[in-house]
């Protein structure tokens, strides 16, 4: 069975209100845990034992990274998009200021962040193969291998020989969320554009790891779907990738829905404690695994999410198309809760007793 069908099968049959507390007890006192402890520490059982798992957590955290807190910032270099997406505000539905960088101002752009200290970067784009074809999109990561010792893509779909176009270009790793593992759900919030192909979406991560990517990331759009099914369904998806390709470095992302501007709400958020217990949750089951926290989430959440799960922090962000060094030249994709500087996030971090740190890779230049 491929991975995609015994991921969807598990997590069709993920029955999270059958665990009780003795089940998450029973999974915390073990060193290594099954797929079946996965889904007892995410179940609501799990709720009433959040500190027990937040000090297993700690202690895994503690033991893979020690005190170290690695930071990045995205860098949105289009934001033209082909796909109708009902809840991204890139959507080809929505009437935005729609913007390109060109590759004068991608360089600016990269000048401008690598200033702040910033070593690792994350091009991102809209998912329109026009407007942002892979030439376009290679050279830009040729230019942030020159300033970045990590440069991440978060961008559409790849075929396997694109992908190492990418890595050859000084890619490092790719990030793809999946958005939602609800198959029906996921047709319904796609209705047009590539990214209606749920299948080829939900392959790019293993085409990437083949194209020779040193690391991939994983997520759900938490509060589209069924959070706790979705939650499973990606922990699930990043573990059979790791038993297939063990030398892939694996990420997981958490971010949940916001809204696409100031005056687009939705009522089916999910919480800071249900999103704290998805981290939790990863960190135990996937201890080796990079998990990130967005600025999406307040100050205070972030900081408290380092000491016990998380393990990256994007910073210095801007979700708009530029406006590091110049205006911006098209409307952003979310709005952001965390608009902290550099230095700001950096004494934070120290204040937990932590360690800030800008780059843990060294690009070797021929």
């Amino acid at each position: 069975m491929d991975i995609r069908k015994k991921v969807l099968q598990a997590a069709g049959e993920y029955a999270y209100s059958a665990y009780s507390e003795s089940d998450v007890q029973t999974a915390l006192r073990k060193d290594s845990l099954a797929l079946n402890d996965f889904g007892a520490l995410l179940s609501p059982a799990a709720e009433k034992l959040l500190e027990p798992m937040a000090k297993r957590a700690k202690q895994e955290r503690e033991k893979r990274f020690g005190n170290a807190v690695s930071l990045y910032t995205p860098l949105y270099i289009a934001n033209y998009c082909a796909n109708s997406c009902t809840y991204c505000g890139f959507s080809a539905a929505n009437t935005i200021q729609r913007g390109k960088l060109s590759l004068a101002e991608i360089d600016r752009e990269l000048q401008a962040i690598s200033n702040t200290g910033l070593n690792e970067i994350l091009l991102l784009t809209g998912e329109d193969r026009i407007q942002s074809d892979t030439a376009y999109i290679g050279e830009a990561v040729q230019l942030a291998a020159r300033y970045f010792s990590t440069v991440g893509l978060e961008i559409y779909p790849l075929e396997t020989n694109e992908y190492a176009y990418m890595q050859q270009c000084g890619a490092d790793f790719v990030s793809v969320y999946q958005e939602t593992y609800d198959t029906a759900l996921y047709e319904k919030a796609h209705p047009g554009g590539p990214k209606n192909n749920f299948q080829y979406r939900f392959d790019s991560q293993e085409r990437a790891v083949q194209a020779g990517m040193r690391g991939i990331s994983f997520g759900a759009l938490l509060g589209l779907g069924d959070f706790r099914r979705d939650s499973f369904a990606a922990g699930l998806h990043a573990y059979y990738i790791q038993q297939r390709y063990p030398h892939a470095e694996i990420a997981f992302s958490v971010p949940r829905l916001r809204a696409i501007n100031e005056t687009h709400a939705y009522s089916h958020e999910v919480g800071e404690k249900q999103l704290l217990h998805i981290m939790l949750a990863y960190r135990i089951f996937m201890p080796f695994a990079s998990i990130a926290i967005s600025t999406r989430e307040r100050p205070g959440f972030r900081d408290n999410a380092l000491g016990l799960a998380a393990t990256k922090m994007s910073e210095q962000v801007k979700v708009s198309v530029g406006g590091h060094s110049m205006e911006k030249k098209g409307d952003g994709q979310f709005v952001i809760s965390d608009s902290r500087s550099v230095a700001d996030i950096h004494a934070a971090i120290r204040e937990k007793g932590l360690q800030p740190v800008y780059s843990d890779f060294i690009r070797i230049r021929d």
